[in-house]
């Protein structure tokens, strides 16, 4: 029996892989290549000019860099008020604190799409659109990021908080110090997970952004796309060069991913 999951893992594993193969592969073919029978994907010649072409003569490395910088940016915030609001929600006794924690779990059930419109007039009203600011601060909430947070701090015996407020710790102390540290898992899941997703997202830049020096990857991607859809290799040197950085970060923090995940409790 074991045997039997072993190949359906590697089974599995090959179907996950095989695609990831296939578009390196093809993005180092040379142009104009002509494919007859499947062995002629993976034949020579190989060359890196299209790498060259597309880093050189389009913005995609300016639209790399605004990824980046969004990204970061992002998670760093998102994280930061997630932790902080989740903290409170836990251990911080105020007047309506059942009452906010369902406020947040309800934002849950609100399907993004469904704010984007007053989200965009918001934007639109605070000159934020076609800004870094615009591409930032509108999409820091994060319900999902605070339930989680909440309910690691929630495993922290509230005896070790009292033992640290005897000894004179403040609230900043107790989150800075006693919390956080605890919670590592839980943030850097969380850090990871909302860094794929701004890394990702397409909607909000979408509708945000018209000027294509701001535009993230999901953005400019699909002009470039358009450009060369007659052609194989072009399309995969630009899916390889977006790909590689979020494929490199779960392989580099893989195991802090899946604990986190685990230990949060999120489903599939």
């Amino acid at each position: 029996m074991k045997w039997f999951y072993r190949i359906i893992s590697i089974l599995a594993a090959f179907f996950f892989v095989a695609p990831i193969v296939w578009m390196l592969v093809v993005s180092i073919k040379e142009e104009g290549m002509k494919i007859i029978t499947l062995v002629d994907w993976f034949t020579p010649p190989y060359s890196f000019a299209v790498y060259h072409q597309i880093l050189m003569g389009t913005k995609l490395t300016n639209w790399i860099g605004n990824s980046f910088l969004v990204a970061i940016c992002v998670t760093l915030l998102t994280v930061t008020f997630a932790a902080m609001a989740g903290f409170a929600l836990s251990k911080i006794p105020f007047r309506y604190r059942a009452l906010m924690f369902f406020v947040v779990l309800a934002g849950l059930l609100i399907p993004g799409e469904a704010i984007i419109i007053p989200l965009y007039q918001v934007a639109k009203d605070q000159s934020l659109l076609n800004s870094y600011q615009g591409l930032i601060i509108p999409v820091l909430a994060s319900p999902v990021a605070v339930i989680v947070l909440k309910s690691f701090f929630d495993g922290v015996p509230n005896d070790l908080i009292e033992s640290v407020q005897i000894d004179g710790g403040g609230t900043w102390r107790i989150f800075m110090n006693i919390m956080l540290p605890l919670t590592r898992p839980a943030l850097a899941s969380m850090a990871i997970l909302t860094f794929i997703g701004s890394w990702n997202n397409f909607l909000w830049p979408f509708l945000s952004v018209t000027d294509d020096n701001l535009f993230t990857l999901p953005m400019g991607i699909p002009t470039l796309m358009s450009s060369y859809s007659e052609d194989y290799v072009k399309p995969m040197v630009v899916n390889t060069i977006s790909s590689l950085p979020i494929i490199l970060l779960f392989l580099i923090f893989e195991r802090q991913i899946v604990k986190g995940v685990s230990l949060s409790g999120i489903k599939g």
